[in-house]
């Protein structure tokens, strides 16, 4: 599966980004999917998580009830909608998806077995 990742740029705090990650080789929603970001200096850290059905959805501390994650059947993608986004949130977001339960593994990137190359995030302050 090869995963790609699109919609990164630069946005004023406060503004919005809407993220999409589409796969080829094999459908995206057979497998949990999730977000990544890594800032310059900085571990890669856990975004967001949703289930194969998209019935659960999983979000780090930081991003809950600012982003939401989706995904989309329809074409076989997944958005991670950014909102009121911060100076903090600046980071190259990469998608992932991987074999996991999203409620017991979703922050940990060593249950995805497939990554995207990246899409970089800038917000100003």
């Amino acid at each position: 599966v090869q995963l790609q990742a699109s919609g990164g740029g630069l946005v004023q705090a406060g503004g919005s980004l809407r993220l999409s990650c589409a796969a080829s080789g094999r459908t995206l929603n057979s497998y949990a999917t999730g977000w990544f970001r890594q800032a310059p200096g900085k571990e890669r850290e856990f975004v967001a998580a949703i289930s194969r059905n998209g019935g659960v959805t999983s979000y780090a501390d930081s991003v809950k009830g600012r982003f939401t994650i989706t995904r989309h059947n329809t074409n076989d993608t997944m958005t991670l909608q950014m909102n009121s986004l911060k100076p903090e949130d600046t980071a190259v977001y990469y998608c992932a998806a991987g074999n996991l339960i999203v409620t017991l593994r979703a922050g940990r990137p060593s249950e995805y077995a497939y990554w995207g190359q990246g899409t970089q995030v800038t917000v100003s302050s």
